[in-house]
């Protein structure tokens, strides 16, 4: 079990967020912190710390008003930890490589690689082919519908076809060197962790990283217990740099 730092951006502000709350139609969202720090400023800190792996999430929409900032933003990061951050949000075949440049060591995608409420091959190949599988992580955010878990997409809006399970998590490792899996029903609430998703994830034959609803260092050893220190976790809202009550160090501790 790794712990993978994150830096979430909003209207060109690192922030951390309800999931379920962010819309297309509004750049208005239920917020749980607004930093009074830049990204630099917590990439400085993951540097620091030899944290690597870190989301950088570029969280408004294309359409956005506000997402030339939240981009700019999240460049800044790159920029400051150059090889020790990935990078998700809007990113596509066309301009995952600017990222990589920019100092992205992955780029994290949804949207594009789960088209209109399907998998789109073609787009994912393309990808791959644009920057290389080992710079590519397919985020595999899902929400609960009936007794199955479903990958969904446009900020965590829409749900596709595809179901989380073992078998597609193996088919899509042929194009990816990692797994992001928020479980957005628990995202952002603080009121603990999806076992259930949990125990899916595990199977992954590449690295998975989970996020959801970590809220306790509790939380976090019966994640490595259920797992059996397979699945690698990042927490945001519960974290003390973040405005929770959970202090990094004693995360950091209780994981190695």
């Amino acid at each position: 079990m790794e712990f993978r730092p994150c830096i979430d951006i909003h209207n060109g502000q690192v922030k951390q967020i309800v999931g379920s709350s962010i819309k297309d139609s509004s750049d208005e969202v239920s917020e749980n912190f607004v930093s009074s720090y830049d990204s630099a400023y917590y990439a400085n800190m993951y540097k620091d710390l030899s944290l690597k792996g870190g989301h950088v999430i570029i969280l408004n929409d294309m359409s956005s008003p506000y997402y030339e900032a939240t981009v700019s933003e999240a460049v800044k990061a790159l920029n400051t930890y150059r090889g020790g951050l990935q990078v998700g949000g809007g990113i596509n075949a066309s301009n995952a490589e600017k990222f990589v440049k920019e100092g992205a060591s992955h780029v994290i995608v949804t949207s594009y690689a789960f088209n209109d409420g399907k998998i789109c091959y073609n787009n994912i190949e393309n990808l791959r082919a644009a920057v290389g599988k080992e710079h590519v992580v397919l985020d595999m955010s899902c929400r609960r519908k009936g007794d199955n878990y479903y990958i969904v997409t446009d900020r965590w809006q829409k749900f596709t076809d595809a179901v989380l399970d073992e078998d597609l998590l193996i088919k899509l490792s042929e194009y990816c060197d990692e797994f992001l899996v928020h479980a957005v029903d628990v995202e952002g609430k603080g009121n603990g962790i999806d076992e259930n998703v949990l125990k899916v994830i595990m199977k992954s034959n590449i690295p998975v990283t989970y996020a959801g609803g970590i809220s306790s260092l509790e939380d976090i050893r019966h994640i490595k217990d259920v797992t059996s220190g397979k699945v690698n976790i990042t927490i945001g809202t519960s974290l003390d740099i973040f405005g929770g009550t959970l202090k990094l160090p004693e995360v950091l501790d209780c994981i190695r």
